[in-house]
């Protein structure tokens, strides 16, 4: 028996506070962390581990929790992942040492790995109507894909009014009312998937997926050539090409390969992937461009993307009601990443004579290509999945844009480091202009092909979209 209406949207109220905490906790921490670099007396090589802790426990374990959603409950999962995320911040704002807040900062990621896939797994069994399910998912894209733009706003805010602690603490805002409302406003779970929990297939693919985000990372601090990003990078694939054995042949599986193969869930994956890549550049080298090249403060700088999140949010909320039915998920995707690529190639332009209205057009290009990507992949990799296996669906959509934003990050951090070393300006800041202009073109060149291989791989059509919207629960489920 479904929920009431009402419910219904404090469901997604909740859920959708929720989605907003994990996301900009993968940003909030970077204006703040000079200042706690300052106030704990940690290095520069150590102060990557910071962001770099909450992205390994989050990337790595996110299929384990949202399996766990499957078989144990996903609103029990949900609750207790926003309880132990709250755990986690409070114990990393009153952190005295670097250890303890690195600490706190996996804890946080540990409980986001259950809590992130329970809730985009609530929202795709809670909203079963057509009409409804369009407007909740585009809320929750406009939700999700604002929340890293956000997450530097609100990190620049707190930490020049504050204190750097309070990007910790803040936390505390969304976790707590978040999980009161769930408790009462969700319904109990009331179908679980009764089976054994497929270890080998959670030590592989856990172990796998830490290692290729260990990999990326230590690439980024010790670079491409050290010993241990170059076993990590080895022991990744090898791993994950074990887990897909495994899951091919396990009776009850931690991924079946069915909710990956399917073209339309597999390219939302795939997409997400792709956006994970360009977002993370775009954030992170013009964050440093606004403060390094143009002056801003912390502050100036987070309001410095409100153009983006602006934009992100008005074509998410039209994009599921309007543009995804009629066009389907393959136009939206790849014109999407069409005009990302466009976007970042107006950045590369970028010249020691530019400034912020310079950079605006780009901002406003890639906040559409985000609008229609999150939208789109948040609403199309669940629907089709079986009851048993939305969660582990949700993970994966989790998964790959932790994963792509890793990958992004350094990745094109290398690139910016090899740039800078070879420039031929006369300043630092010269230099670093010829950084970011390399990191642009590459970004532009990898989401141009993105594009492409998301149209080679998507096979939807309209009338297929059309049909997945009129997707139901089995007869006699319960909606939760």
């Amino acid at each position: 028996m479904s929920q009431p209406s009402a419910t219904r949207w404090l469901v997604l109220a909740a859920v959708g506070v929720a989605q907003l905490m994990v996301v900009l906790d993968a940003t909030i921490v970077n204006i703040a962390l000079p200042s706690a670099q300052v106030d704990l007396g940690f290095s520069d090589d150590n102060r990557q581990w910071v962001v770099t802790a909450y992205a390994l426990a989050f990337g790595s374990l996110l299929l384990i929790g949202g399996r766990l959603g499957d078989l144990y409950g996903r609103k029990q999962m949900f609750v207790t992942g926003l309880a132990g995320f709250a755990v986690a911040s409070a114990l990393g704002g009153a952190a005295g040492s670097f250890t303890l807040l690195v600490i706190a900062r996996a804890g946080q990621g540990v409980f986001a790995a259950l809590l992130a896939p329970a809730a985009l797994a609530l929202l795709s069994t809670t909203f079963t109507d057509p009409k409804e399910r369009g407007k909740a998912f585009g809320i929750f894209g406009a939700v999700a894909g604002a929340g890293a733009g956000l997450g530097l706003l609100l990190g620049g805010a707190l930490t020049e009014w504050l204190s750097w602690r309070w990007c910790m603490y803040v936390n505390l805002v969304f976790a707590v009312p978040a999980a009161i409302m769930a408790m009462v406003v969700i319904g109990a779970d009331t179908e679980r998937r009764k089976q054994a929990v497929d270890v080998p297939g959670a030590v592989t693919g856990t172990l796998g997926l830490f290692a290729v985000v260990f990999g990326f990372s230590s690439a980024e601090s010790r670079g491409w050539d050290s010993p241990v990003t170059i076993a990590s990078l080895v022991a990744g694939p090898l791993l994950l090409l074990a887990f897909v054995l495994i899951e091919s042949r396990a009776a009850a599986p931690l991924l079946p390969l069915h909710v990956v193969r399917h073209a339309t869930r597999g390219g939302s994956y795939f997409a997400i992937a792709a956006l994970g890549i360009a977002m993370f550049g775009v954030l992170l080298f013009l964050t440093f461009y606004f403060q390094q090249n143009l002056g801003y403060s912390p502050l100036r700088a987070g309001f410095a993307f409100v153009p983006l999140n602006l934009t992100i949010i008005a074509v998410s909320a039209g994009a599921a009601r309007a543009l995804l039915p009629k066009f389907g998920p393959r136009a939206l995707i790849v014109g999407g990443l069409t005009l990302g690529a466009v976007g970042m190639v107006l950045l590369a332009r970028i010249d020691e004579g530019f400034g912020y209205l310079d950079v605006l057009p780009a901002l406003l290009l890639i906040g559409v290509c985000a609008g229609l990507l999150y939208t789109t992949t948040y609403a199309t990799g669940t629907l089709g999945v079986s009851w048993g296996d939305m969660g582990v669906a949700s993970a994966m959509l989790n998964t790959a844009s932790q994963i792509g934003g890793s990958i992004g990050t350094a990745l094109l951090s290398t690139v910016f480091a090899d740039a800078v070393s070879d420039s031929e300006a006369g300043s630092m800041l010269g230099a670093a202009v010829d950084g970011y202009a390399s990191v642009f073109w590459w970004a532009a060149g990898l989401t141009a092909i993105s594009a492409a291989v998301a149209f080679v791989l998507m096979r939807s059509t309209k009338a297929q979209m059309a049909a997945q919207f009129e997707w139901a629960p089995p007869a006699g489920a319960a909606v939760h």
